[in-house]
């Protein structure tokens, strides 16, 4: 008797690399000429990674800056979350949060996804911040997986344990 195949949902990011995305951003920011007596900074602050400079226009190029070195990191902008420059004082703070896991409506949304527009037979089980997807015909969690990546969904997504 066949036991089912799986693979699991996941959305992770390499902390590692944007920690290396974020040294680049920050030396390229003390050596550019045109963030020089803006007081441009970028850095880590808890969780979350924050934007200094003394204009709206200057901290939002901190930001192009650093989603600049994400993307040749390969890590997805749909991982970073950002909101508008606020003022404080005589600067403009931006904070960016670097998201993990796949929300709960985002999970829901995958599950109906698979269950209307996927293979017969496929099954789609929310685990936590995960998704478990099961049949028992691996072309089955193949096209599955096709689906799944043209899915317009607020998350980065990757396809881990395929068994």
């Amino acid at each position: 008797m066949a036991s089912d195949s799986s693979f699991d949902v996941v959305s992770k990011v390499d902390q590692q690399e944007v920690d290396n995305a974020l040294n680049q951003a920050h030396k390229e920011i003390a050596q550019r000429y045109d963030f020089k007596g803006v007081g441009a900074s970028i850095e880590m602050s808890g969780e979350n990674i924050l934007m200094k400079a003394n204009s709206e226009e200057r901290v939002k190029a901190v930001l192009d800056v650093f989603i600049g070195k994400l993307a040749k990191r390969d890590i997805s902008m749909k991982a970073l979350e950002y909101g508008d420059p606020t003022p404080s004082g005589k600067e403009f703070r931006l904070t960016a949060e670097v998201k993990e896991g796949i929300a709960q409506d985002v999970a829901k949304k995958l599950t109906k996804l698979v269950r209307d527009e996927g293979p017969k037979g496929v099954k789609a089980l929310i685990q936590g911040d995960e998704l478990r997807v099961s049949s028992k015909s691996r072309d089955d969690l193949q096209a599955t997986m096709s689906l799944l990546k043209g899915a317009d969904v607020e998350a980065a997504l990757q396809f881990v344990n395929y068994r």
